[in-house]
């Protein structure tokens, strides 16, 4: 019987069923697993379910009867992948579930920012209004998003779908090519002509070497119309502390980021200091995380398992 070990339950919101395989299995379900826990918790684990719960290779090692790591999100920087291909270890993600979920939030930050929402709602809880001597006041920028261009970093389908409501509303999308790439595939822009021409930048591609810090103090003085900058896809990304550069500058308009370096972040983080600012919001890696789409996660996680067990692993990478 493969004993199934899922590691850190409390990464998936309680409105979630947490179906079971359909084959006999024994299950073993933790809230939280810190990272120095992982090792003794998937020691004779066949299958193992994480999250955000790091698998790395000091633990693979010392599971020897592990055969697969069902990564419950579509990220897996928290595999060691390396050590899974050395064991022959099945490691499979999830994909697609968010192509609503993630858009939507994207829409969410860049509408509250381009229409200063949060800065107006705080004038009326401030009194502002009741004080006004007319019907309105003028006490932050609104600007339409029609008209307006869309820089995406990132072409995959969270990015595609960004592109198609950005249409929707009459915005220009544009899909920035690699940093520091001498060839630009049809259908892409230069990265440096996406950061002078953006209105709006947002980020859908995952947190590797090659993308860490993508977004510095350089990139932010080509942002010649100083843009939103959102990010809903890996803290990282962005530097955070060029980007509180920027903010203090007036490089930038404004930023909305779900995803920050460190989660939950660090006292230090510099974006901590700016959060009372009408054109900063963060909110707490949750645009993945709608009813919808975690059920479709957790239905993806469950195919993975059984698929292997069937011997067709699927989504593997």
């Amino acid at each position: 019987m493969l004993k199934i070990v899922f590691l850190d339950r409390d990464t998936i919101g309680p409105s979630v069923t947490i179906t079971r395989p359909g084959f006999a299995h024994e299950w073993i379900e933790y809230g939280k697993t810190p990272e120095d826990d992982v090792a003794a918790r998937i020691a004779d684990a066949d299958i193992v379910i994480t999250n955000k719960a790091p698998v790395r290779g000091a633990s693979i090692a010392q599971a020897s009867r592990l055969k697969m790591i069902a990564v419950a999100a579509t990220g897996y920087d928290v595999i060691d992948l390396a050590a899974a291909k050395e064991r022959d270890i099945v490691v499979s993600n999830v994909r697609g579930y968010a192509v609503n979920t993630v858009p939507e939030h994207t829409f969410a930050l860049i509408f509250a920012l381009r229409r200063s929402i949060i800065g107006f709602r705080q004038d009326v809880i401030d009194g502002e209004w009741q004080r006004a001597n007319q019907f309105c006041f003028f006490n932050h920028p609104i600007k339409d998003l029609a008209g307006s261009t869309l820089g995406i970093f990132g072409g995959g389908t969270l990015g595609k779908s960004v592109a198609r409501i950005g249409e929707a509303l009459g915005m220009t999308p544009l899909f920035a090519a690699r940093k520091g790439s001498t060839e630009v595939a049809p259908g892409y822009t230069a990265f440096n002509e996406v950061l002078e021409r953006a209105d709006i930048i947002t980020f859908h591609m995952p947190l590797t070497p090659e993308t860490r810090d993508m977004i510095g103090i350089e990139e932010f003085w080509q942002m010649k119309r100083k843009p939103l900058v959102i990010n809903t896809a890996r803290g990282g990304l962005v530097n955070e502390a060029d980007l509180v550069t920027a903010l203090n500058e007036g490089l930038i308009g404004g930023a909305g980021f779900d995803v920050l370096t460190k989660e939950p972040p660090a006292p230090d983080n510099p974006l901590l200091a700016v959060l009372d600012r009408p054109n900063v919001i963060v909110t707490p890696h949750v645009a993945w995380a709608s009813d919808e789409a975690m059920q479709s996660l957790w239905a993806q996680v469950i195919d993975h398992v059984e698929n292997f067990e069937k011997g067709a692993p699927s989504n593997v990478l």
